[in-house]
C-alpha cells in the first residue's frame, strides 16, 4: 500500500533529529524500517535525499528543498484541520469588514457591540473608506457596496434598499429659505462631492417626467459623512441616502426639503464576500446576523 505521508513525515523527522536511530526513537519504529521508508521515497522522486557517511547524516541540496516544501504544505495541512475542527465549535477567528463611512459610522459602528455580545470568539478589525477596494488585495472578507455592483467575481447579499432625500438644517431654511420647486435651488448653496464620479444634477419628478437639474454651490466634500456634517452645520442642502440622515431628521437636525418632487430613487446596499469564502463560519454568522436586526432606515 502507497504510504506517502507516512514516508514524508518520516523524512521529515530524521531530517530534523539528524540521524535514523534518533530518528527511530522519536517515532517508535525501527532503524531499519526509517532507512526502509528513505529508501522508498529516494527511488519514488528519482533523486537523493540524504548524504550517509559512517559518522554523519546530511541533506542534499534536492534534500533541503523537498524539506522546506514538504515542512510547508503539512503546515498549511495542520491550518485547514484546525480550520475544520473550529468551524465545528462554532464562529471563531478575525473577521475583516470594508465599509464607506458613511454606511460604517451609521449602520455597523451601533450594531458591532451586539455582534460581539454574540459571537464572542470572533474578532472584527472595520475598516472605513469610500475607495473601492479589492477584497483580495486588502485582506477583506465583507466588503459593503452602496449603489451599482461591478465585481461579478464575487457573491452578493443584498442588505437592502435606502432612498434618497434632500436635506438641509432648519438653521440654513431660516437663514436662506426654503426651496418650494426644483428651479428654487438656483438661489441655494447645494452640496456636493469632490470625487470624479460625482454628479453635478439632482433628479426631480416634475409632472410625469423625470427632469435632472444643474446643481451649484460653494462647498464640496469628499466622503457621505463629511457631506452630512456640513449640511448639518447650515453649509447647504445635501442629497442623501435616507439610511445616513434618518437620525439627523428625527434629532430635529436636518429637515427633509422638496418632497413632492422626490422621484423616488435610491441605492440598493449589498455585502460582498469572495466565492471561495461562502463556507466561513464568521462570515455567515456576521451576515444572519445583519439579517436578524434592524439595519438601517429605508
Amino acid at each position: 500500500m502507497d504510504n506517502r505521508f507516512g514516508d514524508i513525515e518520516i523524512f521529515l523527522t530524521v531530517a530534523a533529529e539528524g540521524s535514523f536511530a534518533d530518528a527511530a526513537r522519536a517515532l517508535r519504529l525501527t532503524p531499519s524500517a526509517v532507512s526502509r521508508s528513505i529508501a522508498r521515497l529516494e527511488k519514488r522522486l528519482a533523486v537523493t535525499l540524504l548524504r550517509r557517511t559512517t559518522r554523519a547524516l546530511a541533506l542534499t541540496a534536492e534534500g533541503a528543498s523537498y524539506r522546506d516544501r514538504m515542512s510547508a504544505l503539512i503546515a498549511d495541512m495542520a491550518e485547514v484541520e484546525g480550520n475544520l475542527r473550529q468551524a465545528n465549535q462554532g464562529p471563531r477567528g478575525l473577521l475583516r469588514i470594508n465599509a464607506s463611512p458613511s454606511f460604517g459610522v451609521t449602520c455597523l459602528i451601533p450594531v458591532l457591540p451586539g455582534f460581539a455580545e454574540s459571537h464572542p470568539a470572533v474578532k472584527v478589525e472595520l475598516t472605513l473608506t469610500d475607495s473601492i477596494v479589492d477584497l483580495v488585495e486588502e485582506r477583506a472578507d465583507i466588503a459593503i457596496r452602496i449603489g451599482p455592483l461591478r465585481e461579478t467575481r464575487l457573491r452578493a447579499k443584498k442588505l437592502g434598499y435606502s432612498r434618497m432625500a434632500l436635506v438641509a438644517s432648519p438653521e440654513y431654511l431660516a437663514r436662506r429659505g426654503t426651496p418650494r420647486t426644483p428651479d428654487d435651488l438656483d438661489a441655494h448653496d447645494c452640496l456636493r462631492f469632490s470625487f470624479r464620479r460625482s454628479i453635478d444634477s439632482w433628479p426631480f419628478q416634475v409632472g410625469d417626467r423625470i427632469v435632472q437639474k444643474p446643481v451649484e454651490g460653494r462647498f464640496f466634500g469628499n466622503s457621505g459623512e463629511v457631506v452630512r456634517q456640513m449640511a448639518v452645520a447650515g453649509c447647504g442642502i445635501a442629497r442623501h441616502g435616507v439610511f445616513h440622515v434618518a437620525a439627523d431628521i428625527k434629532a430635529g437636525r436636518l429637515v427633509e426639503v422638496l418632497a413632492d418632487f422626490n422621484p423616488g430613487d435610491g441605492e440598493a446596499i449589498h455585502a460582498l464576500y469572495a466565492a471561495e469564502d461562502r463556507a466561513s463560519t464568521r462570515i455567515r454568522a456576521f451576515l444572519d446576523y445583519l439579517d436578524s436586526i434592524e439595519l438601517f432606515a429605508r
